[in-house]
């Protein structure tokens, strides 16, 4: 029996020598394990960090971007509302121009058809002949007559020629 004793003794110690290997091995794992934890849980963290820090420069750009956008609106309607303007100024330019060459060829005209035509035929001899169509072409067809006929035949026939093409005489 004492064998028996002795051999359960044996059996019991080993056991318990084999749990305490156990239990050291299952904490140097679980020391491990939370070391594992630490370092994911450490990593999770920097993720989460550079994803907010991501996000807030993201959010900053997205801003900016829309103030320029806005900015470029704001320009583009500024020069649109400009350009009317331009234009509008352009038209009435255009207009008071067109009144002042009509009040000027109607005062020249007004001149030359004073004049004797003697007169008119020497100085609108002596003009280019495309100025010359342009008077001749405003005043009446009597005085056009009148000032022709004292003019030089060649100088007359040209111009004739440039009446007979109609406006503009360029």
């Amino acid at each position: 029996m004492r064998i028996y004793i002795l051999i359960w003794f044996l059996v019991i110690s080993l056991a318990q020598a084999q749990t305490a290997d156990c239990t050291k091995i299952f904490e140097e794992r679980k020391e491990e394990l939370r070391r594992e934890i630490e370092q994911v849980d450490e990593a999770k963290q920097s993720l989460e960090a550079l994803r907010a820090a991501s996000n807030a420069l993201f959010e900053r750009q997205e801003k900016a971007l829309d103030e320029k956008r806005s900015e470029l609106e704001a320009y583009e309607r500024q020069l649109a509302e400009q350009e009317e303007a331009i234009k509008v100024k352009l038209e009435e330019n255009e207009r008071i121009l067109g009144l002042i060459n009509e009040a000027k060829e109607n005062r020249l005209v007004e001149t030359y058809a004073k004049m004797r035509d003697n007169a008119a035929a020497k100085i609108l001899e002596s003009m280019d002949t495309k100025e010359a169509a342009g008077i001749f072409f405003a005043l009446p067809p009597k005085k056009v007559s009148q000032i022709m006929a004292k003019m030089n035949p060649n100088v007359a026939s040209e111009i004739t020629s440039l009446l007979n093409a109609g406006p503009p005489f360029e």
